[in-house]
């Protein structure tokens, strides 16, 4: 390394998405006088899996998703996983809305507008499970705007193209929630991210890192320019890795025992987008339905309104696929370089307990575009095939992590990976990641940088009031929160 360019930074963060994004923009205000350097691969920022057609686009919050609201064996309905990620949800909207406050970022209606969220079920034991949600979910101050329904008239007034068509005979039931928004990942990065260079953090595209070595007391930090090929290196005490479905492989090319034993199974996925500007005028709202068995979290249906560049979209999906590639423009040899001595007892021992995801796998890749279609007429009984086209989704890390005896686990969620001296540290995983992005940077914020977290906590406040706290313990102040960020987001909430 003593030959190459070598340059020195007090932080480098990998990839250009919105983890990256989001700890910039906090360490631009907690430390103005920092070198931080950001370094994404592609030339263009937000455009792998926070990209608005690589991503649901869904502000997770658990008002819809009903894979976050399991049922028990005796049929009860436990909301504990849908609060939290609904409580994270509300720390990201709280950090949004003070950087707009604050006119760090621009015009809020380029990343985020109100959606509402919607689940639909038919079939009476779904109808049941539905109304228990309901009743374990509306009791709390996060949830209690939601109403539920099993009249097809009120199906008519939330989404008539759910209920067009539509036998009034079928069972079925309807939770909806106006507290839902429909997010533009992408544009929010590229936001941040601006912000963060505007004040001096160097953002540079085009820049693909190939390795990470220790060089002393800092991380060498190895990048490659994508335009001349020519190799440089970033010297750096910290390193954070938000580069996706890539975090893996560049986690494992640092060496910390940290990512010993872990894995990654990836998955891809399709849409279908409406193509007719009536059709999509006429639906607002996103409406999820239940997931196929041994299908991953990602691959729950929903016929989903979406703001892409601020203008509005309908789409259907996603349906799963499969390639071996991390990322959407990644290399078809990327899953079979993950494997490594370390990891691949664990890798190979969640096939057995994961059958069902492999089946589920395989039908999907052998559907036909009609079966496809099926699934769509499903959730719009009067849908017309010309009026839907075919479009890739993006590409996904599912977390293969090690138990306690040495066997892999698949999880479905994101995971913070930091080593033992918070030198570095990396996000793993998929959904609900980039919504709860700004909850998970505060977590590790605490862990890599124990020794400056109180003298920070002021300004985090400020970024986050609530952060550290339930909102969900004070009915006044979640009501409050939600109005407040609301109104400073431009959205809806009457």
């Amino acid at each position: 390394m003593a030959d190459l360019d070598v340059t020195r930074a007090d932080a480098v963060l990998i990839g250009g998405g919105i983890a990256s994004a989001t700890l910039a923009a906090m360490l631009t205000e907690l430390e103005p006088t920092w070198d931080i350097v950001v370094l994404e691969r592609l030339h263009t920022l937000g455009a792998e899996s926070s990209d608005a057609w690589n991503n649901a686009g869904t502000g997770h919050s658990a008002l819809c998703e009903m894979n976050y609201t399991p049922q028990d064996v005796d049929g009860s309905v436990s909301p504990a996983k849908a609060i939290s990620i609904n409580e994270q949800f509300q720390v990201s909207r709280q950090f949004w809305a003070h950087l707009v406050e604050n006119d760090r970022i621009g015009d809020p209606a380029e990343f985020i507008h109100t959606v509402p969220h919607m689940s639909f079920v038919h079939g009476m034991e779904n109808v049941d499970y539905l109304r228990r949600r309901h009743e374990a979910l509306a009791a709390n101050p996060l949830f209690d705007r939601m109403e539920f329904s099993t009249e097809h008239s009120r199906l008519a007034d939330w989404a008539p193209l759910v209920a067009e068509g539509r036998p009034v005979t079928e069972t079925i039931a309807a939770t909806r929630s106006p507290d839902g928004t429909d997010v533009d990942f992408g544009a929010l990065s590229r936001q941040m991210l601006d912000y963060a260079s505007r004040t001096g953090t160097t953002v540079s595209t085009g820049s693909e890192v190939v390795d990470l070595r220790r060089m002393g007391e800092d991380w060498g930090v190895m990048v490659r320019s994508t335009k001349d090929d020519s190799i440089r290196v970033v010297r750096a005490p910290f390193v954070f890795v938000g580069a996706g479905g890539y975090a893996l492989p560049l986690l494992q090319k640092s060496g910390i025992d940290e990512i010993r034993g872990f894995g990654g199974f990836p998955i891809s996925g399709q849409w279908l987008r409406c193509t007719d500007p009536e059709t999509i005028a006429r639906h607002d709202a996103k409406v999820y339905g239940k997931a196929a068995v041994g299908a991953p979290p990602m691959s729950v249906p929903h016929l989903d309104t979406r703001y892409v560049g601020g203008k509005r979209a309908l789409m259907f999906g996603p349906y799963a696929g499969w390639s071996p590639k991390f990322l959407k423009s990644g290399r078809y040899t990327d899953l079979f370089e993950s494997m490594k001595p370390s990891n691949i007892t664990q890798m190979m021992a969640v096939a057995p307990p994961n059958l069902d995801l492999m089946v589920y796998l395989g039908s999907q890749l052998a559907a036909t575009h009609q079966q496809r279609f099926d699934a769509l007429l499903e959730y719009m009984p009067e849908a017309r095939t010309a009026d839907w086209e075919e479009v890739t989704a993006g590409q996904r890390v599912q977390v293969i992590a090690p138990d306690k005896k040495k066997h892999g686990v698949l999880q479905f969620g994101t995971q913070l990976i930091t080593a033992a001296d918070g030198s570095i540290g990396g996000m793993l995983g998929a959904s609900p990641g980039a919504s709860t992005a700004t909850s998970i940077m505060l977590t590790m914020l605490e862990r890599m940088f124990p020794q400056r977290i109180d003298a920070w906590r002021p300004a985090l406040t400020q970024m986050v009031p609530s952060w550290g706290r339930s909102l969900s313990e004070d009915v006044d102040e979640a009501h409050r929160t939600l109005a407040r960020t609301a109104d400073a987001l431009g959205l809806h909430h009457s």
